[in-house]
Parts: C-alpha cells; structure tokens; sequence
C-alpha cells in the first residue's frame, strides 16, 4: 500500500549548498537522506512529496553545517498482512513466482502458488499436476501478503499466497465463478408445516 506521510527530523545542509535558497537546499538534503531509505516503520520511501516547514537553522561547532528542524511529506510503499494484490508474474524459478509490488516483488512460494502438486518446467512454468493448471510469466494474478521481514533493509522480503479462495491467477478464479453452482437455500420442513398451519 501507498502512504504519503509527513516526518519532522533535524536535516544537515552541507556548506557547498549554502548559496541556494534555505528552502530549496533542505529539500536537497532531505532527498538524499531519505530517497530509497527503507525501514520497517515507513516501509520504502519512493520520494520527497515536499517541504512543509522549515525552522531557524542551527550551526554546531567543529561541524560546518546548519541543521534545520524540518517537517516534511514522503511517499513510502509498506505492504501491510493481509493485503490482496494483483499484478502480472514478473519471473519464475524452481523454488516460485515473482510479482512486482510497486518498488520491490513478492514471491510465491512453489507450494501456495496453487492447490495442487507442482512442477517446474525450463520454460518457466509451474504446473499443477491434478488441477492441469499452468502458471507462466505474464499471467495476471491475485495474491494475499502471508508475511514481511525488514530485517534486511537492503532487501525487504514479501511472502504471498494463492491458496486461498478467490485468489490465484484470473483465469482461474474466474473459471471457478462459472463452474462453481450458485447456493440453494434450504427450507426448514417444520417451519414450511406452521406456516401452512396458520393459513
């Protein structure tokens, strides 16, 4: 999911940007801080929406630079638990599949890509063995978030799943809706008798 979200944070501006206008150069700094910073509580930051306030900066001796208290908006992508998403299979290997979620892509392990026995073939394509289900790059589908781990803020990692229902690649899901009969609603006999009764 995407969030805009506004940080306060004291932000160095270096001395080789002093010549710029005081608003201008904080929002220099504050790019290069922040842009492609990856944490477990803002998630990824894609970009420095803008500056909103900027206060009196302050030298410390020894160092050179001014630091200002700034506040300012960031555009971050943190895929949440739960989340279902759709996009197209990226890449496939022996072990998954891959879908790009906005900066970064989840996998999908061999075992919840679908409710069946998979194989691998060297093409690219993960098989399902009963269900003769084919899953190949390019193919739209829908997933759920299982887990994320930030431990590696390099390389945050994002498990989903397509075992559940109504999830799974397109095609699929909608062959389940034309194939799968609508409800009956059952009618209890005791009820049907009192109603007659009362007639």
């Amino acid at each position: 999911m995407f969030y805009t979200i506004q940080i306060s944070d004291h932000i160095r501006v270096p001395p080789r940007l002093f010549d710029n206008n005081v608003k201008h150069a904080v929002m220099k700094s504050v790019r290069q801080k922040y842009e492609g910073f990856v944490n477990e509580s803002l998630g990824i930051v894609i970009d420095v929406v803008g500056v909103v306030s900027v206060g009196q900066g302050v030298v410390i001796p020894g160092d050179g630079a001014s630091y200002y208290q700034t506040t300012f908006e960031l555009l971050t992508f943190k895929p949440e638990l739960q989340e279902v998403i759709t996009g197209k299979i990226r890449d496939i290997a022996d072990f998954g599949a891959f879908i790009p979620l906005g900066p970064i892509d989840g996998m999908i392990h061999i075992s919840q890509t679908m409710d069946d026995f998979v194989s691998f073939a060297k093409d690219k394509v993960l098989s399902g063995r009963d269900s003769k289900h084919a899953l190949k790059v390019g193919d739209l589908c829908r997933a759920r978030v299982i887990a994320v781990s930030f431990k590696d803020p390099t390389n945050p990692k994002i498990s989903l799943t397509m075992r559940q229902p109504g999830l799974g690649k397109i095609e699929w899901i909608e062959q389940e809706q034309t194939t799968t009969p609508a409800p009956v609603a059952k009618v209890d006999a005791k009820e049907t008798k009192k109603k007659k009764g009362a007639e």
